[in-house]
């Protein structure tokens, strides 16, 4: 059964729908292995990838009756279970190219995983988000890494241990969300993110988010710098540098924005 619908507009706009809002688009093993196959699927043609969902929740975390069956699963199984929703993660945390998260309702465990993965989070201010893995004996492991980079682990020391619900004001706040609008205006606002997106050069957007990637962390050394210093001589030499350059001397849009 497929639980995505996907499109693409003819700016390159991707938008990946979970599509199981009977099951509060839960996430079972077949879910998560058809997530990970789309978004790793989805070629150049792709400018701006939006994960949006239908139904009244973004997604409520593992489905429950997918859970339930563990206790008759191998170790191997379950290690296979867990692997297959890292790689998930993995997928969509390491899409070369931006990705926006929309998110009305509620987007628990995973859900909200799912949502620390993406460049750009929008929601509803009647949102609501959790680590509620606590609640049901178990931890927030493979979600952890993406979680932690977008909340701190300051905040998470609270609400991995606390599993309680974060409102979307909170959400904002600890650095979870990055944009609140009331629910009537959240596709304007997904919008207007998208536009804002597509106005800059998508090579400069694929090497600032390697940069990301690869600036995390590390120790402001003189071999950082000097890295960093011939990152930034050779994209100066670019041809998307120069027309950038050209387009603001020339009062003009640059030909990425036509």
């Amino acid at each position: 059964m497929a639980y995505l619908e996907t499109s693409t507009d003819d700016r390159g706009v991707t938008t990946v729908t979970l599509s199981r809002p009977d099951n509060y688009n839960a996430l079972d093993r077949t879910f998560i292995d058809e997530i990970t196959e789309r978004v790793t699927s989805l070629d150049d043609s792709t400018r701006i990838l939006v994960i949006a969902a239908k139904g009244k929740h973004f997604c409520a975390g593992a489905d429950i009756n997918w859970m339930k069956a563990s206790i008759d699963l191998s170790d191997q199984e379950n290690r296979d279970d867990a692997m297959a929703f890292s790689n998930m993660l993995d997928a969509v945390n390491s899409f070369s190219r931006p990705t926006v998260a929309r998110i009305q309702g509620a987007a628990l465990g995973g859900g909200t995983g799912l949502a620390c993965c993406c460049d750009i989070v929008i929601a509803t201010d009647a949102a609501q988000f959790a680590f509620s893995e606590v609640k049901l004996g178990i931890i927030p492991a493979t979600i952890s890494p993406y979680s932690i980079a977008a909340i701190g682990a300051r905040a998470a020391r609270r609400y991995f241990l606390t599993g309680e619900r974060i409102p979307a004001l909170e959400a904002h706040r600890i650095g979870l969300v990055h944009d609140l609008c009331p629910t009537i205006d959240l596709d304007d606002r997904v919008e207007q993110h998208v536009n804002a997106l597509l106005g800059s050069s998508k090579m400069a957007q694929l090497e600032a988010k390697q940069l990301i990637a690869d600036v995390t962390g590390r120790s402001i050394d003189l071999t950082l710098r000097q890295g960093l210093a011939d990152r930034l001589a050779s994209i100066r030499a670019s041809v998307d540098a120069q027309e950038g350059l050209s387009a603001f001397l020339e009062k003009r849009p640059a030909n990425w924005q036509r």
